[in-house]
């Protein structure tokens, strides 16, 4: 291509380019389905985004799932599962690549499906959600049934059919989808409600719950795979029938209810007895009961008939008692009268020991007592005051020996400290004097230098500083135009001067310049020296 092609083509920043770029890819493939495997995923970044990429037998390419949009998802990114990816792309211009943004994600065909399906059996089991120590026993006459499913459908209806052929129950029917997207949310919402109600509300809590659709495909029915209906039916402390599609359809959900059901109707007979066999049975139960307590009463009385023939006659049981009762009604007396001799022998005895002398030499005996131990109080606390003030005697000696002491070494303490206080400021003396000393050494060095750098040692060799209007410095004769204003510093002053008109061109030199050309030149060999900022050049 020639060079001034070259030169005229557009200049662009990278920026530019790369917006360029970002807006044809977006604009070309705006929207977009792509299949793939998901490769290097490790489940949502910090910031709630998803970082992937995906793959086929022979390319490869970045995807990303913003936070809000794998919210709503309904299915998850999983590592190594084939999806179907909807979206848009886009480019990255931080590392210049291209990336798809996925709005939608769905599994690749029946296999993605059954594949995704085992993973997540095999997580849910290993938290022991599919545990049967987790199960409830199913009631054995509900009062009231909650029902899940779809309420236009006709799987409500075989269910209150069947229901009301076997055992009319109060049903409770709580509406959800029971396919497309949010069903799996409403049917988790409906567990939970059902489970939130209380117990003496105005409306009834369910007594057994049936979660029930009709048959369908594996696509139908994955509403029922989600982990939260799996996980809400897991929770429910309500006991549960999960009865969803035909006998040979199977759903995660099955796994965590209480109790499966082939069919909806089949979950209805679970649920409720058959109320004419109940008839019956309660009939022959009745009847069974009078005949074994009719059995019962004869067996008793035959046996009360055998006991009383064996019993002995009311005299004969009695004669014995009478005759050891009369024995003990003659003894009687004579007992009184010994007991109330034996009190008085013993009352007699104990007040010929409470005569005056006694009691008064008891009273005797108890005043020396007190006196005694009044004499020994008073003596103890004599000795006790006594040692108590010679205690405090020896203390205040010691106290006033330990002030005294205390005192001299506080002095001590403070002569010790004045003299250590003089010895640092002398020594701080010293120091300022040193360093005011180094300190006036570099002034003076410094005044020195600056007198050596200084132009103005070179404007007392002869020379002159050449200035324009502006104080600026002229350091050339092609930089002075026609009757330009100057200013020319000497050593003892300024001189203003305007710049002659017909001076010589620069391009024929005069025979004289070859003269004056060294002389200007001559003092730039002191360039080993630095030249200070705020001063300008001498040329």
């Amino acid at each position: 291509m020639p060079a001034d092609n070259l030169i005229n083509a557009p200049e662009f920043t990278v920026s530019e380019l790369s917006s360029a770029l970002k807006r044809t890819v977006e604009d070309r493939f705006g929207h977009v389905r792509v299949r793939g495997e998901i490769s290097g995923f490790r489940g949502p970044h910090s910031s709630g985004h998803c970082y992937f990429a995906l793959k086929d037998e022979s390319a490869k390419i970045e995807a990303v799932i913003w936070k809000f949009a794998h919210a709503r998802m309904r299915f998850k990114p999983q590592e190594g599962l084939e999806v179907i990816a909807t979206g848009k792309l886009t480019t990255y211009p931080n590392s210049s690549k291209y990336q798809i943004v996925i709005d939608s994600l769905e599994p690749a065909g029946i296999g993605a499906l059954m594949a995704l399906m085992e993973e997540r059996k095999r997580k849910l089991a290993a938290e022991g959600l599919f545990d049967e120590a987790r199960k409830q026993l199913l009631p054995w006459l509900p009062e009231v049934i909650g029902v899940v499913t779809s309420p236009t459908g006709a799987v409500i209806r075989d269910i209150l059919h069947r229901l009301h052929d076997r055992f009319p129950r109060r049903v409770l029917v709580w509406p959800v989808k029971v396919q497309g997207e949010g069903s799996a949310e409403q049917v988790a919402a409906a567990i939970r409600g059902f489970n939130a109600l209380p117990e003496t509300g105005r409306i009834p809590r369910p007594d057994l719950l049936i979660v029930a659709r009709g048959g369908g495909s594996l696509e139908d029915l994955w509403s029922f795979n989600e982990e939260i209906v799996v996980r809400a039916a897991a929770d429910s402390t309500i006991p549960l029938i999960s009865a969803v599609g035909h006998e040979t359809d199977i759903t995660l959900i099955d796994f965590a209810a209480d109790k499966r059901a082939p069919t909806p109707t089949a979950a209805a007979e679970m649920a409720v007895p058959v109320r004419s066999e109940l008839f019956a049975e309660v009939e022959s139960l009745a009847r069974r009961t009078m005949v074994c307590w009719q059995r019962g009463q004869e067996s008793r009385r035959n046996e009360l008939r055998a006991t009383a023939r064996a019993l002995p006659s009311l005299s004969e049981l009695l004669a014995i008692p009478r005759q050891r009762l009369d024995h003990l009604g003659a003894a009687l007396p004579r007992a009184l009268k010994a007991n109330t001799h034996a009190h008085h022998r013993r009352f007699s005895h104990l007040s010929a020991g409470l005569t005056l002398k006694v009691l008064r030499g008891q009273v005797a005996q108890a005043s020396h007592r007190l006196t005694v131990s009044g004499e020994r109080i008073r003596l103890s606390a004599r000795a006790l005051l006594r040692n108590r003030r010679d205690r405090f005697a020896g203390l205040e000696v010691r106290l006033k020996a330990s002030k005294l002491s205390n005192a001299q070494a506080q002095r001590n303490a403070i002569a010790r400290d004045r003299e250590r206080t003089q010895r640092l400021a002398e020594r701080a003396r010293r120091a300022l004097e040193t360093a005011m000393q180094r300190l006036d050494a570099r002034v003076a060095h410094s005044g020195q230098l600056l007198s050596a750098l200084s132009y103005r040692g070179v404007l007392a060799r002869g020379f002159a500083l050449v200035r324009d209007e502006h104080g600026h410095a002229v350091h050339a004769a092609a930089a002075v135009g026609p009757s330009a204003r100057l200013s020319v510093e000497f050593a003892d002053g300024r001189v203003g001067v305007t710049a002659d008109a017909d001076r010589p061109q620069p391009t024929a030199p005069a025979p004289s310049a070859p003269k004056t050309a060294p002389r200007e030149t001559k003092p730039a060999a002191p360039k080993r020296v630095p030249k200070p900022v705020d001063q300008g050049s001498l040329f």
